[in-house]
């Protein structure tokens, strides 16, 4: 009986030895290079590490342009540049969706930094002759109680703070209501189509 109960003894302490290999014990230190999980990397920065519970949930909403425009969109401006700006969304996209209202916004951000258009956002805005909204210079006060202008401020600083993924090249500078057909138009290569407005570089 006693060397039945050694012999079982042995032969589990062999059995333990021999599955130690493959449970990460000393013969296992090295078996070459360990393949890790993939890890998703989002735009803008961030939100998951692809560890998450569900990290393919996170993306879509947490990053989306709805989701950017509605965290930022509120009442108030932060200054006189993102005010013209986003009177500019308001006035001249406030029916579009978001992508259309920040491209519009895009381009005006394009022409201050091109060189070619005022060189500040207001100095672009209140251009003579350049926003139907702008009379002399001076624009129209917005409905500041509507959600169209807190969206429109919501967009103004998701462009400004780049918040977003570009729509639009740099190169574009111009465009209209795709019901008009402005002379102009027909000089300039057609950028993109967004809601009822035509891009131009």
């Amino acid at each position: 009986m006693i060397l039945k109960v050694r012999a079982a003894a042995i032969a589990a302490a062999i059995f333990a030895f021999a599955g130690s290999a493959f449970v990460g014990g000393p013969a296992s230190a090295y078996q070459g290079p360990i393949a890790l999980p993939s890890v998703s990397y989002l735009p803008l920065g961030a939100g998951t590490t692809g560890l998450d519970e569900h990290p393919a949930a996170a993306p879509a909403e947490a990053h989306s342009l709805d989701f950017l425009v509605a965290n930022e969109a509120t009442g108030e401006t932060s200054d006189a540049e993102q005010e013209c700006l986003a009177n500019a969304v308001y006035f001249e996209a406030r029916g579009e969706p978001l992508q259309g209202q920040l491209a519009v916004a895009e381009v005006v951000m394009n022409r201050a930094a091109s060189g070619r258009f005022p060189a500040s956002l207001c100095g672009v805005v209140v251009q003579r002759a350049q926003f139907s909204f702008v009379r002399r210079g001076r624009m129209p006060r917005a409905d500041r109680a509507s959600e169209a202008w807190r969206r429109a401020v919501g967009v103004a600083r998701v462009a400004v703070e780049r918040k977003a993924p570009r729509l639009l090249p740099p190169s574009c500078l111009w465009y209209h209501a795709n019901y008009v057909s402005p002379s102009w138009g027909h000089r300039l290569a057609e950028t993109t189509r967004i809601g009822l407005h035509i891009f131009y570089s």
